[in-house]
């Protein structure tokens, strides 16, 4: 998985590309770890991830969690393979997916 990462003051961007799974999950929990202090909207770009596991949901949900507290998350451009995901999970009533 690549990620890149867009800071614009208290807003901050992660594209993600590539696997979200349980070998790349933890690269992505210390990301958010180390930059979520101080964010008040969160926006994960999702055009090029091509699958999440239950490793990626959990890192999601733990985002989630955390941008509840002090802003807002939200996620765009989800592909076909990783909406189905979200709505078998019932991601779909937890998450804002745009």
């Amino acid at each position: 998985m690549n990620l890149e990462v867009f800071e614009n003051g208290n807003e901050l961007v992660i594209a993600l590309n590539g696997r979200l799974d349980t070998t790349t999950a933890p690269r992505l929990e210390a990301e958010l770890k180390e930059r979520l202090d101080g964010v008040e909207k969160l926006v994960f770009d999702f055009s090029g991830l091509s699958y999440i596991s239950s490793a990626g949901l959990r890192v999601m949900l733990s985002a989630h969690k955390i941008m509840s507290r002090q802003g807002t998350m939200s996620i765009t451009h989800v592909g076909d393979v990783i909406m189905e995901i979200f709505e078998v999970t019932g991601f779909t009533e937890i998450l804002n997916i745009e």
